[in-house]
């Protein structure tokens, strides 16, 4: 969700904050923001709403400089989008904080500070943190402790960046539940809530654990923990370069990574196959001996993530003979479990710092589960490192808004898994085999889904005046006609929904008309036949059917019925094959209704807040 950024150089650090935010982009935000102390010690701040070129505008027609800053944009939690609600916050004009998370006891602690007589200026909870931050000052502590006392009263989650006008070469960050790296430069040292953000700067990175402050200097960076021990945090070289997260050729990034499906597969299953085998140690030291005694799987997702665990529990029950539950993680740490020995826990998410699955996994550890296992794209992200296991899926930054790569990668991670765990359970190493060449053949087949789009974007310009869609699926792609639907009204704004096309007769049939765009998926399984029958029921009410199917499916366009022809693919890989023209077809409905592709309204690429 939201973006910080800080540092403290010998050098105007002032095109270096504003380019972090840049980089951070495709988090989500509403506005943004950098507060930067002068040669003459002032606090000087600027904010605005919108997109970053708003600010980057207003920064060039009133510059302001220095070389300690931090910047920060905004995803409104507490408070509308406006430039009093903008970030970084000031207290009384010489302490500035930038802040991620929630403070879920802020309004008692308005009423405490309002009565010491600080004047509020916005409707954020943020606020509360400088002006506590500016009274601990204000009774003599310096500002690394009247930090520390602050996040001893916090309560909820946070990542902080704070600078004063008191202590003109320090910049201090904090975390608890929200994420936050130093970057280590020459001379001068940097923070930020994302890697991304730094890569034009440094290499080299800190990852501070829930409850570490950090203390930077020019010269030093100095980690205590939540006990106030200084502590050592391990230094990560990142191997992303800086050009790693620029469009290129393509017009979006979303279109981009659409494209670059057949290599990031490649990427995730590079080393992890070889004679037609599974090999176990992808998973972990720890692994071989806790998964051969898994009897059943819990996975815990939200969103995107959450539909690749969908399609993983039909793969796990038919392949691997596990029973698997699967639930939205916002959900799970809110009820009574009950665990069943030798039950695996899996969570899944993109970026890593997924609040509501964090939380879960967390939850998870103390219920007892057999085992933990991560599948992730980011390696230092804090559901890897409390997990006992992880797979990364190696699908390379992604910058869209709207998950593609990241889901098509998750679900290869998933089929590896599966297919470990039906070793144990019973699996052939006829079948084994059979899986690994379908995996083996799965970016072939992502590059022959891709060139379906030219027809796909014909199919998109009648899609422009829709203002709802009705996906359908059966079986393994009832959960991709989901992902479908999602990807429709994540870009386009579309009103959409996915359902079993056997449930159409109790329901969603009230819903068509040829004002109803229906979208079906059809590969040539056991399920197709009744598929067809469910697709007449919508085209005798008049209904306008667009299906993807398999060249080998006996289905050919007649009026009011749309087929477009998916290259042949085995069951087993079928759901990811098909995810790709679902896509396509969403990006190019977005292009045509005019929104903004890569950063949708309302919507943040790493939901960082529950």
């Amino acid at each position: 969700m939201c973006g910080i950024v800080g540092g403290v150089a010998h050098r105007v650090v002032t095109p270096i904050l504003v380019e972090g935010l840049r980089r951070l982009e495709y988090r989500g935000y509403d506005s943004a923001g950098v507060a930067v102390l002068d040669d003459e010690g002032q606090l000087q701040r600027a904010r605005r709403v919108g997109k970053i070129r708003e600010l980057q505008s207003f920064l060039d027609s009133c510059p302001v400089a220095g070389k300690l800053g931090i910047a920060h944009t905004r995803w409104a939690t507490h408070g509308v989008p406006s430039e009093r609600n903008a970030h970084p916050h000031l207290s009384r004009e010489t302490v500035a904080v930038v802040h991620n998370g929630i403070i879920e006891n802020h309004e008692a602690l308005r009423v405490e500070l309002q009565a010491k007589g600080y004047e509020f200026h916005s409707e954020t909870d943020t606020e509360v943190v400088v002006h506590k931050i500016h009274d601990l000052l204000d009774q003599g502590l310096d500002l690394l402790n009247a930090v520390r006392q602050t996040t001893e009263i916090l309560e909820g989650a946070y990542a902080i960046g704070v600078i004063s006008a008191q202590e003109p070469h320090r910049l201090i960050g904090a975390r608890h539940g929200s994420p936050l790296v130093v970057g280590l430069g020459e001379s001068e040292n940097f923070i930020a809530s994302d890697v991304f953000a730094l890569v034009g700067e440094t290499q080299r990175f800190l990852f501070l654990e829930d409850g570490d402050i950090a203390d930077l200097s020019t010269d030093a960076v100095t980690v205590y923990d939540r006990k106030g021990n200084q502590v050592e945090r391990p230094v990560h070289e990142t191997k992303l370069a800086a050009d790693a997260v620029e469009r290129g050729e393509y017009r979006h990034y979303m279109q981009k990574e659409i494209h670059e499906q057949p290599v990031a597969i490649e990427k995730t299953l590079d080393g992890r196959i070889h004679g037609g085998k599974v090999l176990e140690a992808a998973f972990g030291p720890h692994a071989e001996a806790a998964l051969k005694n898994i009897r059943a799987v819990q996975i815990v997702a939200c969103g995107t993530s959450y539909h690749a665990g969908l399609v993983g529990r039909y793969w796990l029950e038919s392949i691997a003979g596990l029973p698997c539950d699967v639930e939205v993680a916002s959900e799970f740490r809110y009820r009574p479990h009950v665990v069943q020995p030798g039950t695996l826990f899996v969570t899944i998410s993109q970026s890593g710092e997924t609040a509501d699955t964090l939380a879960a996994l967390k939850e998870a550890k103390r219920l007892g589960y057999a085992h933990t296992l991560a599948i992730c794209n980011v390696p230092e992200s804090s559901i890897v490192r409390e997990s006992e296991s992880t797979l990364m899926t190696r699908a390379g930054p992604e910058i869209g808004v709207a998950s593609t790569k990241a889901f098509t990668t998750q679900l290869t991670a998933l089929l590896l898994l599966v297919v470990v765990l039906g070793r144990h359970n019973g699996l052939s190493t006829t079948e084994e085999a059979r899986i690994v060449r379908e995996l083996e053949d799965l970016p072939g087949q992502i590059k022959r889904a891709l060139l379906l789009e030219e027809e796909i974007e014909k199919w998109a310009e009648r899609f422009g005046d829709k203002e709802h869609a009705l996906y359908l699926g059966r079986g393994a792609q009832y959960p991709v006609a989901m992902e479908g639907a999602l990807k429709l009204k994540e870009i386009s704004y579309i009103h959409a929904e996915a359902y079993p096309a056997g449930e159409l007769k109790h329901g969603p049939l009230a819903l068509i008309d040829e004002e109803m765009p229906v979208i079906a998926v059809a590969p040539n399984n056991e399920l197709l036949e009744k598929l067809k029958s469910n697709l007449q029921e919508v085209q005798a009410r008049g209904g306008q059917l667009y299906v993807f199917a398999d060249a080998r499916a006996a289905m050919t366009s007649v009026p009011n019925v749309n087929v477009l022809r998916v290259s042949e693919a085995d069951e087993v890989v079928a759901p990811i094959v098909y995810t790709i023209p679902l896509q396509i077809l969403a990006y190019h409905v977005a292009l045509i209704r005019g929104t903004d592709v890569d950063q949708p309204r309302n919507l943040a690429k790493s939901v960082t807040v529950e």
